[in-house]
């Protein structure tokens, strides 16, 4: 039997069936769960929601458990305002345990991403409430290891980049926002805000999204319309958030005010529109296009570091911290004379990844692969600089880098 109760009335035992009012005033992006124990109830007490329906023949009723406790007030939990870069979370998790569950993620997450698009563009509306167990998945998969998910969602098609971008920026926004100290709940806020971002893509004429070359300045229009052409989207359907708004309209702007569609910067833009600025550049620059070889991701840090005006320096400081500076996929010359992959970060020091060596830049040929912690103790090799243009050069990097065959 279903019966609303006020969310002061409820016990550890009763079944939850629904939590009234929006979803993102709630701390559980399930609706449907037995309150197991005082931190669960603890948490729903001290949520914005005041109502709810709970199941009596799936746990205890009301009448069963006298003496309600008070009501705790409601706790709000903003973003910060001022975010600095946060000691980096141990991975619970290594790269190659989590590989696999991330590589699942990341096809039911273009599957996902396709099906929005094309009920965008079949006229209908977008519910985004139907992307939070995808979201969930996300942020628990880089909550247990980002670097294996963020690597991952970069492997894209020219075909697919559209769906996996997607993907792509909301990984790299739930690791930048763990980076940045926010809890997992914020970082899944952050994470949906990313997965919606190019939402207004589907509505641009595939002709010109897919076109192989460069764009005309009437194509290019066209196309810088797609932050508001999704905002607008968003507001005719439904659960899109305050967050997930504000970054489709605002992803695409500067911190110097140059970028578009409003020409804001500074105060006028978010922490989080800020942060989405920064995933979205770096997953497009490091990623295979329809007229453009993606740039190796080392390169694309040290490019993106030069762009003054573009990003909030102390929010792409903490993006470098979460990726490293020679983030997975990077190709580096190492002192010893040889070229290496970066295969796997090590926590708390940037400089020193675990790495493959793969080619003698003495001999100028291809050596046994074999796997180097620059971090260990004992270790005399280091690395000297990036290696430029090495994706041309070595077709196959991408197998060396990912240790067992991952189907994507």
């Amino acid at each position: 039997m279903l019966k609303q109760i006020a969310v002061g009335e409820l016990r550890i035992g009763m079944h939850v069936h629904k939590l009234d009012g929006p979803w993102i005033d709630h701390p559980y992006w399930k609706t449907r769960f037995v309150i197991a124990g005082g931190d669960e109830l603890k948490r729903l007490q001290s949520c914005a929601v005041r109502t709810c329906w709970i199941d009596t023949r799936l746990g205890l009723d009301v009448a069963t458990v006298p003496d309600p406790a008070p009501t705790a007030p409601a706790v709000p939990r903003p973003l910060p305002a001022s975010p600095q870069p946060a000691a980096t979370p141990a991975p619970s998790a290594s790269p190659s345990d989590e590989r696999q569950r991330a590589a699942t993620i990341c096809r039911s997450g273009r599957e996902a991403v396709l099906a929005m698009f094309n009920e965008v563009r079949m006229g209908r509306t977008v519910d985004a409430e139907n992307c939070l167990s995808l979201v969930e998945d996300i942020t628990a998969s880089v909550w247990r290891n980002p670097d294996a998910l963020v690597s991952l969602a970069r492997l894209k098609t020219q075909d697919n980049y559209s769906y996996m971008h997607s993907v792509a920026v909301c990984a790299l926004m739930v690791a930048l926002g763990r980076t940045l100290g926010m809890d997992e709940a914020t970082c899944r806020r952050a994470g949906l805000a990313g997965l919606m971002h190019d939402v207004g893509k589907a509505l641009m004429p595939l002709e010109v999204l897919n076109k192989p070359g460069k764009l005309t300045e009437a194509e290019f229009a066209i196309m810088r319309s797609h932050p508001e052409r999704g905002h607008a989207l968003l507001l005719e359907g439904r659960g899109a958030t305050p967050e997930m708004l504000d970054v489709v309209l605002h992803h695409h702007e500067r911190i110097d005010g140059t970028g578009y569609p409003h020409r804001l910067g500074g105060d006028a833009l978010t922490t989080l529109a800020r942060m989405g600025a920064i995933c979205d550049v770096y997953d497009a620059i490091t990623s295979n296009r329809p007229y453009k070889a993606g740039w190796d991701p080392a390169q694309s840090i040290a490019r993106m570091a030069g762009w003054k005006g573009h990003f909030d320096p102390a929010l792409f400081g903490a993006f470098v911290q979460s990726l490293g500076i020679y983030p997975t996929g990077s190709v580096v010359r190492l002192e010893s004379g040889r070229l290496a992959v970066v295969v796997e970060q090590n926590v708390g020091s940037l400089v020193t990844p675990v790495v493959k060596v793969f080619y003698s830049m003495r001999t100028e040929m291809p050596i046994m692969p074999a796997r180097l912690d620059l971090a260990r103790a004992g270790c005399s090799d280091r690395i000297v600089g990036r290696e430029a243009g090495a994706a041309a050069r070595f077709p196959h990097l991408n197998e060396l880098w990912v240790d067992d065959p991952v189907p994507m």
